[in-house]
């Protein structure tokens, strides 16, 4: 293998393309398709007053049932949330979910026309929008009520203003929707909906920059707040030179080089925190904020907290522990598991989960199940809010025992009293999960029967205890779960933020499908959630090996064993299969393929390497790592929260020199790098010295042979 040569400012690591918008300026797309009125008449019971601009469906009572929720007269305030499922290219006869066909059919025909593939809530653009595989989309609806004071029991309400929104905002539009029903209160008119439809799509977000699937991988797992900035600053400079060519541009419309600089006006402001967009929508000449997420994961949609999902089920576990029934994909850690593992492995393995909060508003745990979809998700799994209903009633309860493993929030304590509808019930305002005694007890697979075979002193037995261990008794955490969700907790006791918890619990899922990927391996002989393992095994740049990493086979064993359980029932779920296909359509847009950086990295971290093997690797990451997206590519896998470059700079304290150098040409190159050098400016100063000392003797030495082949020259000629 001969390592490719790179030279020192040619490795491309800088921004390699144009920028372009998520939303151009010419674009035809829509941030809202529809606005829709219903009010409770009390004779006909929900009406729908208004669609605007048309009818999205000629099922109008259905609509206004989703729109009102249960009990909402007795609340000053409240709100909803519903998806409208949109199966682009689907057989009409696909997966039942009841009432909501109905939508997917009266629409079927418009959506063939639409060339954009949304997705969770999110309008995007352009042929990276499909590295997901997106099939469907979800918009959400959002509603503000509110109640003029004096509720006449059983009378009529006043109308509630839906939004079909296919941007997902970072805050829920509650001024914007107070402020469009105050003005459909003085004129319930369809022109009142027009100034509000007008007004919401009129919302500029043309600079807000598309970024790839690794940046945003990226942006996501750092809390850096001027991450990947240079994207807005050339996407400003784009639109200067645009408008330059009809317009003579003046020095007034350069943007200021840091936040808050106002040295001089502009038309243009760079963002105080790149992951979210700040913008405004002016309705009726009052500018109302908005917060758009510049980075968006599958299953995450509206504005919700994982933090507060995670208080309100740990905090009463941890003044008063209440044991689980036994289930062997549930209780992973026996019958003392931590409740919100419970919620992931409910929802991983496809079971029937239900968010009661009774006397609670239906919005609170509307934001309880979207929570819990991204919680699982961890921005790399997809599938749960295609089958989440953030609020339903007993009315639609036929509809929803059809759908299989789904996410429903209610506010009926009727639900309670029925454990064949559910599999897990999760009471908000207790902070209690209880499993079903009517729950489908795990079968034994081929899978857990092999592994008994190969492993027996690891494997577990039928309530998901495993075993050689102490499990039973509290001793043993061969999940590791018990460690990670202490992690959680006192993050979270810390005040380390939302963004800081979700990422944790990315890396958490990340893991998860390495594990089912070795014990695919291990068991089956081939895995599907690997794709490529051949390529990496090759040893093209020196190196080896592909997958997870445990410091011995007993470790390994262990773990294994451990998560068997939820392994084999995640294996059978519309998850698990979206991921493969989620995988497979990635590998093709890697730009490395023949090295894993996740196995090399781990092999640092996990093993003790030789001298021999750690250089090799050190000098295969410096060979396969150059350009831009290659770059990017290694950052996804050295996140902040991981010690970020620590292991890499490793390398700079190496006997050998040439791996020295070798470390300091990739540390070089991520530097150059716009998110690269955010990731260096974190390594602690005694690798920074490192680092300056053998560059500058690596300059030096270049300088002393340079001198010498003059002078060797000179001599000759003389």
């Amino acid at each position: 293998m001969v390592p490719r040569v790179w030279r020192r400012n040619e490795s491309s690591s800088r921004l390699p393309r144009k920028v372009r918008p998520q939303y151009p300026l010419d674009s035809a797309e829509r941030h809202v398709e529809y606005i829709l009125v219903a009010s409770f008449d009390i004779d006909r019971g929900p009406v729908m007053e208004h669609q605007y601009p048309g009818a999205i469906s000629g099922d109008e009572n259905m609509l206004a049932e989703l729109m009102l929720p249960d009990q909402a007269h007795v609340r000053n305030q409240d709100w909803t949330i519903f998806f409208l499922h949109k199966d682009i290219g689907e057989e009409e006869e696909g997966e039942d979910v009841g009432d909501f066909e109905k939508l997917q059919r009266e629409r079927k025909e418009q959506r063939k026309q639409r060339n954009a593939n949304h997705h969770n809530g999110k309008v995007e653009y352009g042929p990276q929008d499909r590295v997901h595989g997106e099939n469907n989309s979800e918009g959400d609806e959002e509603e503000e009520e509110e109640d003029e004071g004096d509720d006449v029991e059983g009378g009529e309400g006043p109308p509630l203003i839906y939004v079909l929104n296919l941007v997902n905002t970072k805050q829920d539009n509650t001024p914007l929707l107070l402020l469009a029903l105050e003005e459909y209160f003085k004129s319930p008119f369809p022109e009142t909906l027009a100034a509000l439809y007008d007004a919401v799509n009129a919302m500029e977000l043309s600079l807000m920059p598309r970024l790839s699937t690794l940046e945003r991988h990226i942006l996501q797992s750092s809390d850096t707040k001027d991450m990947f900035l240079e994207k807005f600053e050339q996407l400003i400079q784009q639109r200067i030179s645009e408008h330059s060519r009809s317009n003579n541009a003046t020095l007034s419309d350069l943007p200021p080089k840091k936040n808050g600089d106002t040295s001089h006006p502009s038309r243009y402001s760079l963002p105080r925190d790149t992951h979210e967009y700040e913008t405004r929508v002016i309705y009726n000449s009052i500018p109302i904020p908005i917060k758009i997420p510049t980075a968006v994961s599958p299953e995450t949609v509206g504005d919700f907290s994982v933090v507060k999902l995670i208080q309100t089920f740990s905090v009463p576990h941890a003044t008063s522990p209440q044991a689980f029934t036994m289930h062997p994909h549930l209780t992973t850690n026996g019958a003392s598991t931590h409740p919100i593992i419970v919620l992931v492995n409910a929802i991983l393995t496809e079971k029937r989960v239900i968010f009661l909060g009774h006397n609670r508003p239906s919005g609170e745990v509307a934001e309880a199940v979207l929570a819990a979809c991204a919680l699982v998700s961890g921005g790399v799994l997809r599938g749960f809010t295609r089958h989440a209903f953030p609020y339903t009633d007993l009315s639609k309860i036929d509809d929803l025992l059809k759908v299989p493993g789904f996410i429903a929030g209610v506010t009926n304590p009727t639900f309670a009293n029925h454990p064949e509808w559910w599999d897990l019930l999760c009471d908000i305002p207790s902070g209690r999960m209880k499993i079903s005694n009517r729950i489908e007890q795990a079968p034994v697979t081929e899978g857990f029967v092999s592994f008994q075979q190969q492993n027996p002193t690891f494997a577990p037995n039928s309530s998901g205890v495993g075993g050689g261990s102490s499990l039973a008794n509290g001793a043993s955490d061969p999940t590791g779960d018990q460690v990670f969700i202490e992690e959680i907790v006192r993050s979270v006791a810390s005040r380390h933020g939302e963004s800081v918890i979700r990422s944790k619990w990315r890396d958490y899922i990340i893991k998860f499908t390495r594990i089912a990927a070795a014990f695919e391996e291990a068991v089956y002989g081939a895995s599907a959630l690997y794709v490529g393992a051949s390529e990496a095994d090759a040893g093209a740049f020196g190196v080896s090996g592909h997958g997870y990493v445990w410091p011995d086979d007993a470790s390994r064993g262990r773990e294994l064993g451990a998560n068997i359980w939820r392994i084999e029932g995640w294996r059978n779920t519309r998850s698990y299969y979206s991921f493969i296909q989620d995988l497979a359509s990635m590998w093709g847009r890697l730009p490395i393929r023949r090295l894993d950086l996740g196995h090399q990295l781990d092999r640092l971290r996990q093993l003790k390497l030789s001298h021999e093997e750690s250089g090799r690797i050190f000098l295969a990451m410096r060979d396969a790592v150059g350009t831009y997206d290659e770059i990017c590519q290694l950052l996804t896998v050295t996140p902040e929260n991981h010690a970020g470059l620590f292991y890499l700079s490793l390398g700079l304290f190496h006997p050998d020199l040439s791996v020295r150098k070798g470390t300091v040409e990739l540390m070089e190159r991520i530097m150059e790098h716009e998110a690269g050098r955010h990731f260096y400016a974190q390594l602690g100063r005694f690798a920074k010295c490192a680092f300056l000392r053998i560059r500058k003797q690596s300059e030096a030495g270049r300088d002393e042979g340079a001198e010498d082949g003059r002078l060797k020259s000179a001599g000759r000629r003389s």
